[in-house]
C-alpha cells in the first residue's frame, strides 16, 4: 500500500507494480479490459510527469548542498543542475504520451468487443469405396489372414477411382460421419482407408476419408515420376490398377481352387468336381 510520505518506498512499490503489471498484459483473456488499463496507465502517466516535475524542483532548490566526491561544491550544483535540465525534458516529453494514451483510450472506448467467435469442429466424413459380400469378400477374407490387413487395404485400393467413388458414394448415399460397423466387424485403418470386415457374417468393406489423397504406395504410383493431379488422372490410373489386380486375383483363385477345373487343359472347360 502507498504511504503517500516516504517517497523511496512508494517508489519502489510503484516500481513492482509497474513489473507486475507487464507481465500480466501479455495475455488479455477479455479484449475490453485493455480499456481499463488504458485509464489507469492514464493516470500513472500524469503522476509520473508529476514526479519528474517534483524530481527537478528538489534538485534545482538543494543545490547548495550538492557536492562531488572531493567536496567540491561549485561541482556538485552543476550537476544539480544538469540532472533538472534533464529531468524537465523528460516531464516534457511525457506531454506527447498524454496526449496519445488519452487518443489511444478514447478509440478504445468506442470498441463494441464481442464474444469470440466459436469455430465449429471440423467434420471427417468417409465415402464408401467397394463393399463386397460372399466369394468376393472370401477372397480377401482369405487375404487378411494370409498376408495381413495392411495387404487387404492395399489390394482393394484399386476399386478407388478418385473423384468418380466419391461422386457416386454421394449420389447413393454412401457417405458417414464414421466407418460403419457392426457388434461382429472388426476394423484396420491405413493411410487414409478403413478397412471394416467380419469372418463370421463373410463381408468386407473400404472406406476413405472425403477429399483425402491416399499415399502414392497404396494406389501403385510410381513417386519417381510426376505425381498425376487428383481426380481425374487418379481416376484413371485406379481403374488400369484395377483390371492388372483383378486379373492377378482370378489367377491367384484358380490356383487355390482345388475344387476347380484344371489349368492344364485335359478337364473340358465347365466341368468340376
Amino acid at each position: 500500500m502507498p504511504t503517500f510520505q516516504n517517497p523511496t518506498a512508494d517508489a519502489a512499490e510503484a516500481s513492482e507494480a509497474l513489473r507486475g503489471l507487464a507481465h500480466a498484459s501479455r495475455v488479455f483473456e477479455d479484449p475490453a479490459d485493455t480499456y481499463t488499463v488504458l485509464g489507469d496507465l492514464l493516470a500513472g502517466v500524469r503522476s509520473l510527469h508529476q514526479v519528474l516535475d517534483q524530481l527537478a524542483t528538489a534538485h534545482v532548490t538543494h543545490r547548495v548542498r550538492a557536492h562531488d566526491d572531493a567536496g567540491d561544491q561549485s561541482v556538485g550544483a552543476t550537476y544539480a543542475l544538469a540532472a533538472t535540465r534533464d529531468l524537465q525534458q523528460a516531464a516534457e516529453l511525457l506531454d506527447g504520451v498524454l496526449y496519445r494514451v488519452d487518443q489511444a483510450m478514447v478509440a478504445s472506448g468506442q470498441i463494441a468487443w464481442h464474444p469470440e467467435p466459436t469455430v465449429p469442429p471440423s467434420v471427417s466424413r468417409w465415402v464408401s469405396v467397394v463393399f463386397l459380400q460372399g466369394q468376393d469378400a472370401d477372397e480377401v477374407l482369405a487375404i487378411i489372414d494370409r498376408d495381413g490387413t495392411d495387404a487387404a487395404i492395399e489390394h482393394l485400393a484399386g476399386y478407388d477411382y478418385g473423384e468418380d467413388t466419391v461422386q457416386a458414394a454421394l449420389v447413393n448415399g454412401y457417405v458417414y460421419d464414421t466407418p460403419p460397423t457392426g457388434a461382429l466387424d472388426k476394423t484396420a485403418t491405413r493411410d487414409v482407408y478403413t478397412l471394416t470386415y467380419s469372418p463370421f457374417l463373410g463381408h468386407v468393406g473400404l472406406l476413405r476419408q472425403h477429399d483425402a489423397i491416399p499415399d502414392p504406395a497404396l494406389l501403385d504410383i510410381d513417386t519417381s515420376k510426376p505425381v498425376p493431379h487428383p481426380g481425374h488422372d487418379l481416376s484413371h490410373a485406379a481403374s488400369n490398377r484395377s483390371l492388372s489386380r483383378r486379373a492377378r486375383r482370378q489367377e491367384m483363385v484358380e490356383e487355390d481352387d482345388e475344387w476347380g477345373p484344371s489349368r492344364s487343359g485335359s478337364v473340358p472347360p465347365g466341368r468340376s468336381l
